[in-house]
């Protein structure tokens, strides 16, 4: 063991020797592995930051919420037995909580009515346009997610007696109030006035499809004066017990054919979505991108590792000599071997701390340009990346190692 320690420290030495011995050399063929690694690490940062950022769009949704809805949160085939369902409606609600309160022990709280369309929002000269608005009622503060950066959400009596009344997102608020606060400021939406009492946090994106931040809340009885026309109805249906979503889906499933009036032989007329369906769908989208870029990024690693081994096979035949006296003085072929893999492994490190490094440097700038992009870069991933280093020292070093190791130390010492 301490024979094995001792050629372990030699073996550094010379490899610390023979980098500061050819520094050009040292500095070209390490270049193709900090190429490898920055691309592979910044590879793997932007695959983890798309992850949180996917993780973050989903947990917009709620993962204790059902949706019920016309159309299923899926590819269909078969679209056209979806489109002629009938729509659904918002009246729908009262009786479901009239259900829901009528069960003992039900895994659902409340149902919640919304509608939805798009229109412009108007303050003085500023205007911003296809904005999401919704109608719902006080209750929709429960099943949803966002905090308020300052106001409030309407209470009931403001729902139940239509009060023109809003909630606007983030970027709403940025842009038609871009200095001074929006709370009680009337905003104009299909002409009418609406005063704004609450501005929701930032949301960000979901997908990068469309903005959350862009969505002014109302209440429901407001919004069906307003905006009767092409609206989108949908009922938020909260659960009691995340871990029994099953079989709050079931119940509700249940409850919806009996408001919608369904015979037992007749089909489902409607769908119940739920945050998990819509993340097993996109799951492996987000699965194949990562190993398509993680595949296409590791090709220039392999490049990086060619050319080491490359290198090495020049160095071996530079040292022949070398590698004939030290066998010839009694140096075993195990020894030989760790030299020549240690060198191209300390090659392959300095390469990797280096590519981590300008890796780092180039996450930070890409954070400072565009800060909306979810940089991640974790600890795992730098201790993944020294890994991956090591193993291509290894992987590019064996072959020029094992065939040294063999050299005959007469036909060395005779070799010109």
């Amino acid at each position: 063991m301490e024979r094995l320690l001792y050629e372990l420290s030699e073996s550094w030495k010379i490899a610390a020797a023979q980098m500061h011995a050819n520094k050009t050399r040292s500095t070209l063929t390490a270049l193709g592995v900090i190429i490898g690694i920055v691309a592979v690490t910044l590879m793997g940062t932007a695959i983890s930051g798309i992850s949180i950022g996917f993780d973050k769009s989903m947990a917009v949704f709620g993962d204790d919420v059902l949706y019920v809805g016309q159309w299923p949160w899926r590819q269909v085939d078969d679209w056209w037995n979806y489109r002629d369902r009938k729509k659904i409606k918002t009246d729908y609600a009262e009786p479901i909580n009239r259900m829901i309160a009528a069960t003992p022990k039900s895994n659902l709280a409340v149902a919640v009515p919304t509608s939805s369309v798009y229109r412009s929002v108007k303050y003085a000269d500023n205007e911003v346009n296809n904005i999401l608005i919704r109608g719902t009622v006080s209750d929709y503060i429960i099943t949803s997610t966002f905090d308020f950066k300052e106001g409030r959400f309407f209470n009931e009596l403001e729902s139940r007696g239509s009060a023109n009344v809003c909630v606007i997102g983030y970027d709403v608020a940025d842009a038609l109030f871009p200095s001074s606060s929006p709370i009680d400021k009337s905003v104009l939406i299909n002409g009418q006035p609406f005063k704004v009492i609450g501005v929701i946090s930032r949301q960000g994106t979901f997908l990068g499809l469309f903005s959350l931040d862009a969505i002014v809340v109302m209440p429901l009885p407001a919004f069906q004066k307003y905006f009767t026309a092409k609206s989108e109805a949908d009922i938020l249906v909260k659960i009691r017990d995340k871990t029994k979503l099953a079989e709050a889906k079931d119940e509700l499933t249940g409850i919806m054919r009996r408001v919608r009036g369904l015979s037992p032989e007749k089909k489902d007329d409607f769908s119940i979505n739920e945050q998990q369906a819509l993340k097993s769908t996109l799951d492996p989208i987000k699965n194949s991108i990562a190993i398509a870029g993680l595949f296409i990024t590791g090709l220039s690693l392999f490049v990086g590792a060619i050319g080491i081994m490359n290198i090495t096979f020049v160095s071996v035949k530079e040292r022949t000599k070398e590698i004939g006296t030290r066998k010839a003085l009694g140096a075993r072929r195990r020894t030989i071997l760790l030299q020549f893999l240690i060198e191209s492994t300390a090659l392959c490190l300095l390469g990797g701390i280096i590519g981590l490094t300008f890796a780092y440097l180039m996450c930070f700038l890409i954070g400072l340009v565009s800060p909306s992009f979810p940089i991640h870069f974790s600890s795992g991933l730098v201790m993944a990346s020294m890994i991956v280093s090591i193993l291509t020292g290894l992987f590019s070093g064996f072959a020029p190692a094992w065939s040294a190791s063999r050299l005959d130390p007469v036909a060395a010492l005779r070799y010109e």
